[in-house]
């Protein structure tokens, strides 16, 4: 009996790790400050909008002060539509934090992963950029990864996940809401590989 539990628990942590660094790969892991090869700066730090996006925004910023890029892409439309869109809503916060008006520019027609992906890559083909710098929230990032690399094939997505935010971090496996986020995100990355709705 004992065996039988080792053996459940063993196979736990290798789901919940591998889950983990499945969802949330992040490209800057390695990169202590930007530099040169696969640490170079990039065109654009883009930032999607939804669940935690304050702290989406914050972590897009600090890169931007850390000189990842010198402009900001924020993306997503209103939650509410009575009021500011998203990207507008993260623009204003980035302008709080210093960040000058003319390296921000906003998308704010997309509500979901694809579209964010669509609508930026009109941004990123007008600028010709070639290198963009994309953050979300660590359960989401594999799959918004992947929705802008299929629409922008030539330019290098590198994914840089929030470590923490409200709704994920390092002990998301201990909430229903964790493992519903973790699963959810599995079924959505499924079916795009299938090319389904996403």
């Amino acid at each position: 009996m004992i065996h039988r539990l080792i053996g459940l628990a063993v196979v736990l942590v290798v789901i919940i790790i591998g889950l983990t660094m499945y969802l949330a790969p992040d490209d800057l892991a390695k990169c202590s400050a930007p530099g040169s090869g696969e640490c170079a700066p990039a065109d654009a730090i883009v930032a999607v909008s939804g669940g935690d996006t304050d702290a989406r925004t914050d972590e897009a910023i600090r890169l931007y002060k850390q000189r990842w890029s010198s402009l900001l892409i924020m993306s997503g439309a209103a939650a509410d539509k009575t009021g500011l869109s998203n990207a507008e809503a993260m623009k204003r916060r980035a302008l709080l934090q210093g960040v000058p008006d003319k390296h921000i520019i906003i998308e704010d027609h997309s509500e979901t992963t694809k579209q964010n992906a669509v609508e930026v890559k009109s941004v990123i083909t007008a600028r010709k950029m070639k290198r963009i710098i994309l953050v979300t929230s660590g359960y989401h990032m594999q799959r918004a990864r992947s929705e802008f690399a299929a629409q922008v094939p030539g330019v290098e997505v590198l994914s840089h996940p929030v470590s923490r935010d409200k709704h994920w971090g390092d002990l998301w496996w201990l909430t229903p809401w964790g493992w519903w986020l973790a699963v959810g995100e599995l079924i959505k990355i499924g079916l795009f590989t299938i090319g389904g709705t996403r």
